[in-house]
């Protein structure tokens, strides 16, 4: 399997990246929001952006 950042061979410790590196560069993408998942109704927005809401107001 190749890593998805960078293409190099995937390492078993970072799997399915290749470095610690290329597994955090991923963690920033999702973070910022470079990656989405699209919605096709408005109701799906509402029901999302309710589920965000329960999950950050939960206490860890």
């Amino acid at each position: 399997m190749s890593c998805p950042i960078c293409a190099k061979n995937s390492d078993a410790k970072y799997r399915p990246f290749c470095s610690r590196r290329c597994a955090d560069v991923d963690l920033g993408r999702w973070l910022n929001g470079s990656y989405a998942v699209a919605a096709d109704s408005p109701e799906d927005l509402n029901e999302a952006a309710e589920e965000l809401m329960k999950e950050t107001s939960r206490p860890h």
